[in-house]
C-alpha cells in the first residue's frame, strides 16, 4: 500500500531543491499590465517570460558515430 500524503499537508522545500525542480523542466510566467487615466485604458503590456536551464532547453547532442569492426 502506498503512503498517501494530504493535500493540505504543508511541506518545507529548500530553495535549492525548487531552483531545480523548476530550472529542469522551465516555468512559463505571464502576466498583464494596464495603465489608465480616468478609466481609460491608456496602455496595455502583456508579459510572458520561460525561465528555464539552458541544458533543458538543448537538444541532446547526437551519439558519435563508432566504425564496426
Amino acid at each position: 500500500m502506498s503512503d498517501m500524503v494530504p493535500a493540505d499537508d504543508t511541506r518545507r522545500i529548500a530553495l535549492v531543491d525548487l531552483l531545480d525542480r523548476v530550472l529542469g523542466g522551465g516555468v512559463v510566467i505571464t502576466g498583464e499590465i494596464t495603465l489608465s487615466l480616468a478609466d481609460v485604458d491608456m496602455v496595455r503590456i502583456s508579459l510572458r517570460t520561460l525561465i528555464a536551464s539552458v541544458s533543458a532547453l538543448e537538444p541532446a547532442p547526437d551519439p558519435p558515430d563508432t566504425p564496426d569492426d
